[in-house]
């Protein structure tokens, strides 16, 4: 029989069960979801039963949980502009509440940035890390049917929220007595997918890439993305034929461990490619983690633009590349941004000593939201209070620098 929330709705015996079946013979992992709406428990520092976490726990947790979902219909969980107000793209299909309820999510401990970041403060105060997750995107529907695209979204819950009028996208037909146009906001979103580098499309191989986390998520289109981190990486790496062979050859790959090489720096190597049918790449980001005085840190680098721009100011962005969207329509700029994006990168602030996490995010140009497009086809204004227009994007898992020593 599975193992349910009416067995123990404390996660370790999940795992422990876990343990039990491996012990069988029975392979499984387990992978949480909706992190943004645990109001804080998912990545909490102490356990379930108010103990401090310990070797013993990130063992058991990362055994039985090695990835995390990044994304879904039920918003985004890699970080939220409270934990992250330097960051400009962090404001990004925010799900406020906890699930299944109206009231408010905390945002501490409810993030996977702030995880891996936490995740190095107890590495280097303790020795041990419990977040040491690869990420995946998913849709959880309840209506047997996915909704990753934008323009063909139809709701998370069937007959709850099947027309644009229950999703709050449309008017109702008449405003109620306090003059409301629009139901209730739902704050849904046309998400996620989980991508596996994987050797073969095979159950085996693909389960064997979820194990060593070699995955990444996105919104909904199905970009490609590449991470990489060696020493030996060249700067004309990119263009060369046998940059994958060559990649794994000098590296590892997303979700891996890059161990200090005394002397060395890290160069990282990304390519990030468009879906064909969604909007072109406007540019490619380095996430850095890392531990400095004791103290948890991050900074967003755009390292890779679109349409000739160089990043430049401090943090480094990409210049705007113009790419609009016409909301009569939902046309979008087709003559701007790239197919596809690559860069070979190095860490201008690296030091040797400090346990980091690299990851990537690749955005595209921005699209119309769900929510717009429901508006277009009834023939009705937006609703001003939710996004008009969205900005596509990937997320890689980590990369991992371990100092020496």
């Amino acid at each position: 029989m599975p193992f349910a929330s009416t067995d123990s709705r404390n996660p370790e015996d999940l795992w422990r069960w876990l343990d039990e079946r491996r012990d069988e013979g029975i392979e499984g992992l387990a992978i949480p979801h909706n992190s943004n709406g645990s109001n804080g428990h998912m990545f909490k520092l102490e356990t379930v039963g108010g103990e401090p976490l310990d070797a013993a726990y990130a063992e058991l947790r990362m055994r039985n949980e090695p990835l995390v979902e990044m994304t879904q219909v039920k918003g985004t969980s890699e970080t939220h502009p409270l934990l992250s107000p330097n960051d400009e793209w962090a404001d990004f299909e925010i799900f406020p509440y906890r699930i299944a309820t109206q009231l408010y999510s905390e945002p501490k401990g409810s993030y996977v940035r702030e995880a891996y970041v936490n995740g190095l403060v107890l590495q280097e105060t303790q020795g041990f890390n419990p977040f040491r997750f690869g990420v995946v995107g998913a849709t959880d529907t309840h209506n047997s049917g996915g909704t990753p695209e934008e323009h063909n979204f139809h709701g998370k819950v069937g007959r709850g929220d099947g027309t644009g009028q229950l999703r709050g996208a449309v008017p109702v037909d008449e405003p109620t007595e306090d003059g409301e146009k629009y139901r209730p906001r739902r704050y849904w979103g046309g998400s996620g997918l989980a991508a596996v580098w994987a050797e073969e499309n095979t159950r085996d191989s693909i389960y064997d890439a979820f194990r060593r986390k070699e995955t990444y998520a996105t919104s909904g289109p199905r970009m490609r993305l590449r991470f990489f981190g060696g020493y030996g990486y060249t700067d004309d790496l990119t263009s060369d034929p046998d940059m994958i062979a060559a990649a794994y050859e000098g590296g590892v790959p997303m979700g891996g461990d890059l161990l200090a090489d005394e002397g060395k720096s890290p160069r990282f190597l990304v390519w990030a490619a468009r879906d064909a049918d969604s909007a072109p790449l406007q540019r490619v980001q380095m996430v850095k983690g890392w531990v400095e005085d004791g103290e948890a840190r991050e900074q967003v680098t755009d390292i890779a633009c679109a349409d000739g721009g160089l990043p430049s100011g401090d943090p480094l962005r990409c210049p705007d590349n113009g790419a609009s969207v016409d909301l009569s329509d939902c046309s979008y700029s087709q003559d701007l941004g790239a197919a596809e994006l690559s860069a070979i990168w190095s860490d201008p602030d690296f030091d040797a000593a400090q346990h980091a996490i690299y990851y990537v995010r690749v955005l595209e140009n921005p699209t119309c939201r769900w929510s717009t497009w429901d508006a277009l086809r009834a023939g009705a204004e937006p609703n001003p209070d939710m996004p008009a227009t969205i900005q596509e994007r990937a997320w890689s898992s980590a990369i991992w620098y371990v100092p020496g020593g």
